[in-house]
């Protein structure tokens, strides 16, 4: 089972976003690099979502992602989602 991370838009200034975004790029990347994240990205009205391979990793992830931590992010969930594009195993 994966877990997805849907976060709702603080209104941020593209500004602010953009001096954040170095910070936040660097967890992505150390999850990126463990295998535990899929996908990662904005929604057309800034929201986002992130699908990581587990609950666990995005768990830890909402807890050291500078985008929450400094209120870029207003809200988020996180879900568990069964990819039924892939085979169980």
């Amino acid at each position: 089972m994966k877990a997805v991370v849907i976060g709702e838009s603080s209104g941020a200034t593209i500004e602010k976003i953009m001096a954040v975004y170095p910070r936040h790029k660097l967890i992505v990347d150390k999850y990126v690099a463990k295998g535990e994240v899929i996908g990662i990205g904005p929604f057309s009205d800034m929201g986002n979502m992130a699908i990581f391979t587990t609950r666990k990793a995005a768990e830890e992830f909402v807890t050291e992602d500078p985008f929450i931590l400094e209120g870029l992010v207003k809200s988020f969930v996180i879900r568990d989602w069964k990819d039924t594009m892939l085979p169980e195993g």
